[in-house]
């Protein structure tokens, strides 16, 4: 089972593991990617995350697609928050399950890079003096 979302509500990570669930794994490995509350020195006051949405669900499955192929993982979720967030807040989840924890672990790392070097999604933050596009390899 692959569950890919992209979206501005806020994320639940109750829900992403309660989908990837199964009785024939034993082992899930989760990943929350959260807003720092500061960069480079800098205190965040919040972010702002733009995508191209049809493209950017396609980008996410593929890589997922790509997960359950090279470690054979049973399920994988994906859920990208869009929209203004704030320190404390989760911006991405993953949750990938399978038999083993060595499968698991070496999916959800795999995803997570491979969404940050491919996948359409921009960052802008805003610092108390101004704002800047963040790339996403720093």
């Amino acid at each position: 089972m692959i569950d890919i979302k992209i979206t501005e509500n806020k994320l639940d990570i109750t829900a992403c593991l309660t989908m990837a669930q199964d009785l024939g794994s034993g082992g899930i490995a989760t990943f929350i990617g959260t807003v720092r509350n500061i960069t480079k020195g800098k205190p965040v006051i919040r972010l702002e995350y733009e995508c191209y949405r049809s493209m950017a669900t396609k980008e996410i499955q593929k890589i997922a697609d790509q997960a359950v192929s090279l470690f054979s993982v049973r399920n994988v979720v994906v859920h990208h928050r869009t929209g203004v967030l704030f320190p404390g807040d989760a911006a991405v989840m993953i949750v990938v399950s399978n038999g083993h924890r060595d499968a698991v672990f070496d999916a959800c790392r795999y995803i997570i890079d491979t969404i940050k070097q491919t996948v359409p999604i921009w960052k802008k933050e805003f610092f108390e003096d101004g704002e800047e596009w963040v790339s996403a390899h720093p």
